[in-house]
């Protein structure tokens, strides 16, 4: 039997947790959130501190590598390496209020989680809301906040750890024999320590030798901090706990260039702001290209650079205090605001908002903050005679930290990060202020620190690692910075019209692991309930790219990894938002779905909901109790007994709109219509109907049927030509429909003119009458709205809400993800038990919470799962706004 055979039945015997040297998995595991790919042996997920403990003790028997992992953001490759990865992220999460103003935490907890009772975890790295303390702890993670509070090492006070032979200690209690070979590599090499070693805020590259000096308390937990999993396993730690700031303030300065806001930076430091980051134009101007918080973008003050000052305090007035303080002494005239959220977001979605063509490498130096616009200037001379002076330029400037993004050559990138390297050692800076070293800069140690330091820093591998199976190639004995590069797969041919191709949009992926986060927005309902990356956003456009590559994942098409990690995607399109590169799952989904099932026997599901629109015509195909192929755990929605479409009246007056009765809306809930066609035509709309039935083919999509649906599209596009023609308005009902005739069709038919005007004409309910300013009628009482998946990713519901909060009702539109059913999904057999936790994780919560409220649902499939889950029978707007009569409208 092979070694990993071996050692993968010894796990699967012993340690309890998710033993998984598949081929999907291993795919999923391939890379972090930086230019490598390099694939595991195996990935163990362990239920317990124990069980992670016992995985490294069997790796250990066997000879094998091991590497342990967070939410796999890192940004150097320092997650991704032929060795057994330890997921420590979806067990590992209890942690301890010790009651003294400390926390012990196991490794997999996420930042965020920390956070409550007043206090918190002082650094604040952007993806607060998602990365877990263990993953922090490898790479001494900074973050905003490190302003105020220091680097994660500066507030780990001890750790329990565990080497690859089998020792096991708190770091206040080590072995005698083992402290005492620490304490003399750093006394043997103290001089050289402190000549080496930069003296500025962000010193993140090297093995934290400074540490182990007399004078900075001979701390063996610090030390090991930042160390990447190349030298310990992180089992449990103990945090020093912050007072949380009540309330907060952000002060925004303009500058004319990113470089005066760099030279401007040190002034604000006396000041003692929380954070204090700075950014570039064109940073905001590829947030404004991918439509990134966009409101908090139009409050910054004219410039072309600037910096963000954030204040603490116990009220918002106190905190703006603070930021006017400061602006009187230094004659400055910021923007002052106390939605610190908003505009902390900014920087926060820089690294999606950077990526695509642009990559780390060289994201992450630091030098003395005095000499930070210095730096910049020659950073910036240095990127355009490489030709990447389009890069922006960003980071945490009260520190001296600054991120960039470039598009890198392959050619170049080597003799680029050289260069860069020299340049930041010549500042007397580090390669690294909190993303760590990694594989992209590992290789450079010895120019920034010399040969006696390194000599150190091997002493120290040799100590605590003798055989070097703690993520080797790392930091001591590095792979060389350019090899496991990756690079794009080779390109098919596809249904949807990708613009750079499916090979570049499963490769948008930039790994910043948004999709992992568990609240807010709705990307990755999947992943929220299940937890398993290959479940996430992100593990699926691996898989996605993996098969294209055909190394890990073979069969192409018909690869059941692949199928396998997509069956539970809920095609909500969540991603297509929420994603800071709009990664678009729902449209791979049904581009593999087309090409898995081509030419052969498709699930029974595909043909009882992919055709549902065609049984519709006779709806005593829809009145059975069961339908093969499809759930038993829910009942099926019943057909109305009489389809709007074949009892529509409406008076003719006033301008023309087209009403489209989807499929849902004219055979299952023609009240909708109804209502519909009266709000319209209180408010002087002409209601017609289109002269013959219409589909949008989403049925067909969801279920990859896509020759099916580009036919569809041509008949409706063909039914509607001559309305198109007049510019009549079209108006939607179903989001999921309208959704799609404004993002699916034109993508599935690129070259139809029809289907292009088709896109830009329709409209929902509400943005038509936000569009005409119409009146509604006044209505009273609670109102709680759960907007549609498709609509979230799409149109969006900000029209919805003005609308809603113009009838004087007491409106709050939730914002609590998807409800799960998810058209075909819900139906479908194996989904009920993930369609219904889906709701739970925040949908259903709410909609007690609101008990009395009436509940507006848009979506035929939201209305669906509530009444399934709930008993509570939600209303479309049309039926809202038409349940009382309005006063004399406004004409259109």
């Amino acid at each position: 039997m092979a070694l990993f055979d071996r050692l993968r039945d010894a796990l699967r015997a012993h340690v309890d947790g998710e033993v998984r040297f598949d081929r999907g998995t291993r795919a999923a595991y391939s890379t972090d959130a930086s230019n490598y790919r390099e694939t595991p042996i195996g990935v163990v997920v362990p239920r317990s501190v124990e069980d992670a403990a016992l995985t490294v003790e069997i790796c250990a028997d066997h000879d094998v590598p091991v590497l342990s992992r967070g939410g796999g953001t890192s940004l150097a490759g320092q997650c991704c390496n032929t060795a057994v990865v330890v997921d420590w992220s979806k067990y590992c999460t209890r942690f301890r209020n010790e009651g003294d103003g400390t926390v012990v935490t196991e490794p997999g907890t996420v930042l965020d989680d920390l956070t409550g009772d007043g206090v918190m975890f002082g650094p604040r790295p952007a993806t607060h809301n998602h990365c877990t303390i263990g993953g922090m702890i490898g790479n001494d993670a900074c973050g905003a906040t490190a302003q105020a509070y220091g680097k994660t090492s500066d507030n780990v006070l001890d750790l329990e750890v565990l080497t690859y032979e089998g020792a096991r200690f708190w770091t206040s209690a080590a072995p005698g024999t083992l402290r005492t070979a620490v304490d003399a590599i750093a006394a043997d090499h103290e001089n050289a320590i402190r000549a080496r070693f930069p003296k500025i805020p962000r010193r993140v590259s090297g093995y934290g030798l400074d540490a182990l000096l007399p004078e900075n308390g001979r701390n063996l937990a610090r030390a090991l901090v930042g160390s990447e999993s190349t030298l310990i396993t992180v089992l449990r730690a103990r945090l020093r706990m912050v007072p949380r700031p009540r309330a907060g303030a952000a002060a925004i300065l303009g500058f004319r260039d990113v470089f005066e806001a760099a030279d401007a930076a040190p002034s604000i430091v006396p000041y003692d702001p929380l954070a204090l980051e700075g950014m570039d134009d064109r940073l905001i101007g590829y947030e404004r290209a991918r439509r990134l918080n966009l409101a908090a973008i139009d409050r910054l003050p004219k410039g072309g650079g600037w910096l963000v000052v954030q204040f603490g305090a116990d009220t918002p007035e106190e905190a703006a205090a603070l930021a006017r303080a400061m602006a009187a002494d230094l004659g400055v005239r910021p923007v002052i605001t106390n939605d610190v959220t908003s505009v902390a977001a900014i920087r926060e979605a820089a690294v999606g908002a950077t990526a695509g063509d642009a990559w780390p490498g060289w994201e992450d130096s630091a030098v003395p903050p005095d000499r930070l616009g210095e730096y910049l200037r020659d950073l910036r001379r240095l990127q355009e005679d490489h030709g990447y002076g389009e890069s922006s330029l960003y980071g945490h400037f009260g520190h001296g930290c600054v991120h960039t993004r470039m598009p890198f050559r392959r050619a170049d990138y080597r003799a680029f990060v050289e260069e860069a390297a020299d340049l930041v050692v010549s500042y007397g800076g580090s390669f690294s202020g909190e993303h760590g070293d990694g594989l992209a800069r590992g290789e450079l140690w010895p120019k920034m620190f010399g040969d006696e330091v390194m000599t150190a820093f091997v002493r120290l591998k040799r100590l605590f690692d003798p055989r070097n199976r703690m993520n080797p190639g790392r930091l001591i004995d590095p792979d060389r910075l350019d090899d496991h590069l990756t690079t794009r797969p080779p390109d098919v041919r596809t249904v949807f019209a990708f613009r750079d191709g499916f090979a570049a949009e499963t490769s948008l992926c930039a790994g910043v692991g948004e999709c992992r986060r568990d609240t807010g927005g709705v990307m990755c309902p999947s992943y929220r309930v299940t937890r398993d990356e290959h479940h996430s956003t992100r593990g699926r456009a691996r898989l996605l790219s993996e098969m294209l590559r055909g190394e890990v994942i073979t069969g192409g098409w018909r690869s059941e990894e692949v199928r396998n990690a997509l069956d539970l995607c809920l095609a909500c399109k969540g991603c297509r938002s929420d994603c800071p590169v709009h990664v678009d799952m729902a449209t791979y989904k049904a581009e593999f779905l087309h090409h898995h099932y081509k030419g052969r026997i498709r699930p029974f599901s595909h043909y009882a909901l992919g055709w549902l629109p065609l049984w519709a015509r006779f709806p005593l195909l829809l009145r059975v109790p069961r339908v093969p192929g499809l759930t038993t755990e829910r009942p099926l929605p019943r057909p109305a007994r009489v389809r709007f479409s074949d009892t529509f009246r409406a008076p003719k007056r006033g301008p023309e709109v087209l009403l489209l009765p989807d499929t849902f809306t004219d055979n299952f809930t023609p009240r909708v219509a109804v209502a519909a066609t009266r709000v319209l035509s209180r408010a002087g709309f002409s209601v017609r109907v289109p002269r013959a039935p219409v589909c949008c083919g989403l049925t067909w999509i969801t279920t990859g049927q896509l020759g099916v649906a580009r036919h569809v599209l041509r008949r409706t596009a063909r039914v509607l030509r001559d309305d198109l023609d007049a510019g009549v308005p079209f108006v939607g009902l179903e989001p999921s429909c309208t959704a799609v005739l404004r993002s699916d069709a034109p993508e599935l038919l690129p070259g139809d003119p029809d289907v292009r005007r088709l896109a830009h004409r329709v409209r929902t309910l509400a943005e038509l009458l936000d569009d005409h300013d119409v009146d509604p009628p006044r209505l009273s009482g609670r109102v709680v709205s759960q907007p549609h998946c498709h609509q979230h990713a799409i149109m969006g519901a900000d029209a919805d809400l003005r609308v809603l909060l113009r009838t004087g009702a007491d409106v709050t539109q939730l914002d609590a993800g998807c409800c799960g059913l998810a058209g075909n999904f819900g139906f479908e057999p194996g989904h009920h038990a993930v369609s219904t936790a889906v709701a739970e994780q925040a949908l259903f919560p709410a909609l007690r919470a609101a008990s009395g409220a009436r509940v507006l649902a848009d979506g035929f499939s939201c209305r669906t799962q509530i009444e399934h889950g709930l008993g509570i029978h939600a209303v479309h707007l049309a039926e809202f706004l038409a349940s009382q009569p309005s006063g004399p409208p406004r004409s259109p």
